[in-house]
């Protein structure tokens, strides 16, 4: 069977880690394994409290989707990739399936819709009672199930790519379903992008890596140019914003994550006019003015911001999943890796800088955390398995529908509290 996107195997080609990601708010952390998924609480740095484990119900789960901190998760698993279940994990209760005719690539939840990307089409429902609401067919084929999905309350937004070939990126609204503008985001295709809590910034990346850029949301506009480095070409694993979205963590397939602040031109100013008296303000009102005589090309460089702090992990090659988690009002970077273990570190949110390893945990069932030395030596390695082209033979889309009633109004009811 092909590996589903994101699945990393080992050397000895056994895949364990299949998943990692985080909840809409970044206070719940989902893992999926060969013997299945677990929830983990985001309350401390001391250690990381097991909410959840299916203890091997469902074994080699590849997505995992939750409510917030409901109860509702949407799973998917290697040995059914074309079947989406929708469960109640408190009761382990199956609310629904839902069946496809390609593989599942990718799956979005908010309190309104739930969203299911396949390569060329994306499935829409309602999150209430999982009724279809809209159908998008013959989208840009997207292999690597790149979607992006808004938690605003108001109005829904879904981001996808507009083109297999560019960095274009279109954005719907899942509320009132209607296309809401086409963003030239970058010249080559898309790596990844992702909206902020409140559905009003972008963020995207190509496959260059280079570059991050965000948009504001509804109108497309752009609002920063941030450069990730200038030689070294990446693959981004991940971009997330902070809760307040004054910070944008940005991971890849090297050590190093980056943090940029997002400031804007008004209080960049003050900020240059504090530095006047210094070194540093009188080198960057020359690179200013210098830049206006400058090509495009290379004042456009000269004015991207740089990362305002970063944090390197103690493992190369490794793919990561980081988000900006506040704990008590107090702001850590935690980075899930596909090599079994959690990395937690600290964020002066002052004055940036390098961030300091606070804590790491395993979550990988029978495995002990290695000290630093054993981390950084290499002896942990593994490699990104691609995913082969999908069997495009259309089958007849079956519905599972619900079990009964009762299951019906647990679910509804379940996403109203949520």
């Amino acid at each position: 069977m092909s590996s589903p996107v994101g699945v990393q195997e080992s050397a000895s080609g056994t895949a364990e880690v299949l998943f990692v990601s985080f909840n809409q708010d970044h206070s719940c952390l989902h893992v999926g394994t060969k013997s299945g998924f677990t929830l983990y609480d985001l309350t401390t740095i001391e250690d990381l409290d097991t909410m959840y484990d299916n203890e091997g119900e469902t074994k080699d789960v590849y997505i995992i989707e939750r409510l917030y901190s409901s109860s509702l998760v949407a799973i998917v698993s290697m040995s059914s990739p074309r079947t989406l279940k929708v469960c109640y994990f408190k009761k382990g209760t199956e609310i629904c399936t839902k069946s496809y005719f390609n593989q599942i690539l990718a799956v979005r939840i908010n309190r309104q819709r739930l969203v299911v990307l396949l390569e060329d089409c994306m499935y829409i429902y309602s999150s209430k009672d999982m009724s279809l609401m809209h159908t998008i067919r013959d989208t840009p084929l997207n292999p690597k199930g790149l979607c992006a999905i808004s938690t605003n309350n108001e109005t829904a937004y879904l981001a996808y790519p507009g083109s297999a070939l560019t960095g274009e990126v279109q954005v719907f609204d899942i509320t009132n379903y209607k296309a809401v503008v086409n963003i030239s985001a970058h010249n080559g295709p898309l790596a990844q992008f992702v909206f902020d809590l409140m559905g009003t910034k972008l963020a995207t990346a190509s496959v260059k890596g280079t570059v991050i850029r965000v948009f504001s949301i509804p109108d497309g506009q752009p609002l920063f140019d941030l450069r990730r480095g200038l030689k070294r070409c990446v693959e981004i694993s991940c971009l997330a914003f902070s809760r307040e979205s004054t910070f944008l963590c940005v991971s890849s397939n090297t050590e190093t994550i980056h943090i940029f602040k997002l400031v804007d031109a008004s209080e960049k100013e003050m900020a240059t006019a504090d530095d006047n008296g210094s070194w540093m303000g009188y080198f960057n009102k020359v690179v200013s003015v210098s830049a206006s005589y400058l090509p495009t090309q290379v004042s456009s460089v000269l004015n991207q911001d740089r990362a305002f702090a970063t944090a390197k992990l103690p493992i190369l090659g490794v793919k990561s999943i980081c988000a900006i988690v506040s704990i008590q009002k107090v702001p850590y970077i935690f980075a899930a890796c596909y090599d079994g273990y959690v990395y937690i570190f600290n964020i002066d949110s002052k004055a940036g800088g390098v961030c300091d390893m606070v804590r790491q945990h395993c979550v990988m069932p029978g495995m002990d955390a290695p000290g630093k030395d054993d981390i950084s030596s290499g002896e942990m390695t593994s490699q990104v398995v691609n995913l082969p082209e999908a069997d495009r033979t259309k089958e007849e889309v079956h519905v599972v529908a619900f079990q009964n009633t009762e299951r019906h109004e647990e679910y509804k009811s379940e996403a109203d509290a949520s």
